[in-house]
């Protein structure tokens, strides 16, 4: 029974709520400000390039780890249990009140890089490419976790991560409903603007 506890350190790993613990070492509650999401986007935004680039790192390093841990123990199924928990763990925040708190992008990142490395890398290129061409980071987390989805089945991923891709990407789409609604009204902020408070 102990090898369980592996599922337990995956939904903490998750919890670390990283941007919001760097706002604070610099005086601001980044709940407060910005889109108030605790994600590497807001502190990009709000904290500055390096300070945002950090959060996406560890973001990601948290939810490859909670993937890597339980997969170790009980193989793919363990892995995409661990990964999912930590992007719950990370999306609806208990510190917050299991509030929506952050997206999960970053955190799924990081279990697509352990799971399904080949599909990380179309991922990956499908973000830079939609961001690059719309400037809209959220438009780019959406339709990158949709890649994640599809390549998963091109790439014929394990049945275990074909339904990880599924669940997750459908929990980054649920989080982004109200990205989905700004960018169809216009308000969207682009990457590298101030979002208006």
């Amino acid at each position: 029974m102990l090898e369980y506890i592996v599922f337990i350190i995956a939904y903490l790993l998750g919890t670390i709520p990283s941007a919001f613990l760097a706002g604070k070492f610099q005086g601001i509650d980044i709940r407060q400000h910005g889109s108030g999401n605790i994600g590497a986007t807001n502190a990009y935004r709000l904290l500055g390039k390096k300070i945002g680039i950090a959060v996406l790192v560890v973001d990601a390093l948290k939810g490859g780890l909670a993937a890597y841990i339980c997969f170790v123990v009980f193989g793919s199924w363990g892995g995409i249990a661990g990964g999912l928990l930590a992007m719950i763990g990370h999306s609806w925040n208990p510190y917050f009140g299991f509030k929506p708190s952050g997206k999960g992008v970053a955190t799924g990142l990081g279990v697509i890089t352990v799971l399904m490395p080949k599909v990380m890398l179309v991922a990956i290129a499908v973000f830079v490419l939609i961001v690059f061409a719309t400037r809209y980071v959220s438009l780019g987390s959406m339709l990158g976790a949709l890649s994640v989805l599809i390549m998963s089945f091109v790439f014929q991923e394990a049945l275990a991560y074909k339904i990880f891709a599924l669940v997750g990407v459908s929990m980054v789409l649920v989080r982004h409903r109200t990205n989905i609604c700004r960018i169809l009204n216009g308000t969207e902020p682009k990457f590298g603007q101030k979002h208006k408070e």
